[in-house]
């Protein structure tokens, strides 16, 4: 098999995602030093749940990620975990965010599964959503 397969405790996958979620209403709040926090706060959580961010872009009022995870986690609680942790942390140190939405985020979100063949492509797309 390939070296962009992971190999792991009895088991080899390659299981790559490109995820996007929008704050409430779309409001263009993720700026400055919100967006500098979340990136942090994305990071810890990624540790913590042993996801790899591939690929990461906030823009004012979208974020993109590339993530790679172990199969055996759920998708939805990886979110789940992302969109939880960033908005009570965000919105407990920015009273701005509590005023005009009553949630950080909206309850959808975007996936799809990504190939290897393609992994590059989705790089690049992400990297280029701020100047789309």
């Amino acid at each position: 098999m390939g070296d962009k397969y992971i190999h792991k405790d009895g088991i080899v996958y390659l299981n790559q995602y490109h995820i996007v979620f929008c704050p409430k209403y779309r409001r263009k709040v993720l700026v400055d030093e919100i967006e500098r926090d979340l990136r942090e706060i994305f990071d810890e959580v990624a540790l913590e749940k042993d996801v790899e961010i591939k690929a990461l872009e906030i823009m004012a009022d979208q974020v993109h990620m590339f993530i790679s995870f172990d199969p055996r986690q759920p998708l939805h609680e990886l979110i789940k975990a992302f969109k939880g942790r960033s908005s009570k942390l965000l919105r407990d140190k920015y009273p701005k965010l509590k005023s005009r939405i009553p949630s950080l985020w909206t309850r959808s979100y975007f996936c799809c599964t990504i190939g290897h063949s393609s992994e590059e492509i989705i790089q690049l797309y992400i990297e280029n959503q701020k100047h789309v």
